[in-house]
């Protein structure tokens, strides 16, 4: 079997294909052509959010995957995420994505991040304060969001709940509160911030790890960092190759966000990384760690304190 064809089993006894195609950032008028392209040429994990403003678009590229009769919809692995201006609406959230979506139902559903902000304020996403400063509604737990997504589970329109950007500050939290464990963490992961206190903690709690942005950021020193060129040269690959190739051997999924048709394709050929490989790449983390040189590329500026114990 193909790296790239790798699933791993979820809490909830399915599975997660390993390789995904993400979706954030990806231009109007592109995406439905690079969401049926991916299917077609055997992506099976596709990941959405509301909050991408293109659940339509990713919607009709699996009605016209769908289309060709190459694939059904169970076939498929469908992610999309609850913004934080829904915290307080979940279910008509829900309604809103599947609707976008064009789908009776998403294999898994996210909660983008544990705070919610006020869903009557200036912006239907991002609502700000005259100062600036995002309208965060303070007294509204994520527990509680999270209370309101376990009941989604009887509706038949999700498989599986999850969360996003969650540090162990917040899954402590968590995790007391909670009838169901979350199915998955969807985390920025990738050699310059690795995460493993998360990582690490997640295992333990049998939540799957999602990576997203996992070549860091255009432009990002990953590309040319000496421990991953030689793993590149040493496997015959590119480096793009070894750094999503990482996470299946962390035993995690990733995301490959892309809308060219050739990046599409060989993101999917994966490679499979010994433990000298990994040791090599673990010499780059270690010295980052030892000089407390962690980057991360996503952090929005909500002006609240995530708990991520990595950020430089």
């Amino acid at each position: 079997m193909a790296v790239a064809d790798t699933r791993f089993k979820l809490n909830t006894g399915a599975e997660i294909p390993a390789l995904g195609l993400g979706t954030w950032q990806s231009a109007p008028g592109e995406v439905e052509k690079a969401v049926s392209h991916a299917i077609s040429v055997g992506y099976r994990h596709i990941d959405g959010a509301f909050c991408y403003q293109n659940e339509e678009e990713v919607g009709k590229g699996i009605k016209d995957a769908l289309a060709s009769g190459k694939v059904k919809r169970e076939d498929l692995f469908v992610t999309t995420k609850l913004w934080c201006t829904y915290h307080s609406r979940v279910q008509e959230a829900l309604d809103l994505s599947l609707k976008n979506l064009g789908l009776d139902y998403v294999d898994l559903y996210l909660m983008h991040w544990p705070l919610a902000m006020n869903p009557n304020g200036n912006h239907p996403l991002f609502p700000k304060h005259e100062d600036g400063s995002r309208d965060i509604v303070q007294s509204h737990s994520h527990v509680q969001t999270w209370k309101n997504m376990e009941k989604l589970l009887s509706t038949g329109k999700v498989k599986a709940i999850g969360v996003s950007n969650y540090s162990v500050r917040y899954l402590e939290q968590l995790l007391p509160e909670a009838t169901v464990v979350p199915a998955v963490n969807q985390i920025e992961n990738h050699p310059s911030l690795p995460q493993q206190e998360i990582v690490d903690f997640c295992k333990k709690k049998g939540i799957h790890i999602t990576a997203y942005s996992p070549l860091g950021s255009t432009g990002s020193p990953l590309f040319t960092a000496e421990p991953i060129v030689e793993v590149a040269k040493r496997k015959g690959v590119s480096p793009a190759t070894v750094l999503l190739s990482w996470h299946v051997a962390r035993g995690s999924s990733v995301l490959a966000k892309s809308v060219t048709p050739s990046r599409i394709e060989d993101n999917r050929n994966l490679v499979q990384l010994d433990e000298n490989d990994m040791a090599t790449i673990a010499k780059y983390t270690d010295d980052l760690a030892a000089r407390k040189a962690f980057q991360r590329f996503v952090y929005p500026p909500f002006g609240v304190d995530f708990g991520f114990p990595d950020k430089s």
